[in-house]
């Protein structure tokens, strides 16, 4: 699979509003293969496929980074005895996600954002919702979210819309957040 480039602020594409998924094919289980990837390289949590340049209504999220705390187990598949790190991965899929019935309970989270690298802001969001979405194949799926999970779920599909997280913010924040990372552009 490969690794894609995550485009950034203020790349003009992240305000592009996502198409709906009409096609579930081999081309649509490649992006997501190769989103997951990307994710994972950039150590994400979550990832639409806007910021990867494809404007469809697709998202990744696995909240679950490795186990850096575990014991390295053994495994001796080949006779030979190997230790890696035991991971945690629960991969999700999300293609043509609606949010129904957001919470009227709010929780502020502070957010980060692979397009916003290494800019954190405390957002507030609905503390829970129903997500239905389908999954690659097609068929439709219905889930009651919350904690971090509807915080993703709500951050990942505010992408689609062409919503940033920074955008929930005042504009003074907002501003200083794009300098901050212009600034880190320009020293890197």
């Amino acid at each position: 699979m490969a690794i894609l480039e995550i485009i950034e602020a203020p790349d003009p594409r992240l305000k592009t509003i996502s198409t709906p998924v009409d096609t579930f094919d081999d081309q649509l289980k490649i992006l997501v293969a190769d989103m997951f990837d990307t994710m994972y390289a950039a150590h994400g949590i979550g990832l639409a496929a806007i910021q990867v340049g494809i404007p469809l209504r697709v998202l990744v999220i696995d909240l679950q980074p490795e186990d850096e705390d575990a014991e390295p187990e053994a495994c001796d598949h080949d006779g030979h005895d190997h230790h890696h790190q035991p991971t945690k991965r629960t991969p999700r899929i999300f293609i043509n996600p609606e949010i129904l019935d957001p919470s009227a309970e709010t929780k502020s989270y502070q957010e980060g954002c692979l397009s916003v690298p290494d800019i954190y802001a405390d957002v507030e969001r609905p503390s829970a919702c129903r997500v239905r979405w389908h999954d690659l194949d097609g068929k439709a799926h219905e889930e009651p979210m919350d904690d971090l999970m509807a915080v993703c779920i709500q951050h990942e599909l505010d992408h689609l819309n062409g919503v940033l997280f920074i955008d929930h913010l005042s504009r003074l924040k907002r501003s200083m957040a794009l300098k901050k990372l212009e600034k880190a552009r320009k020293a890197a």
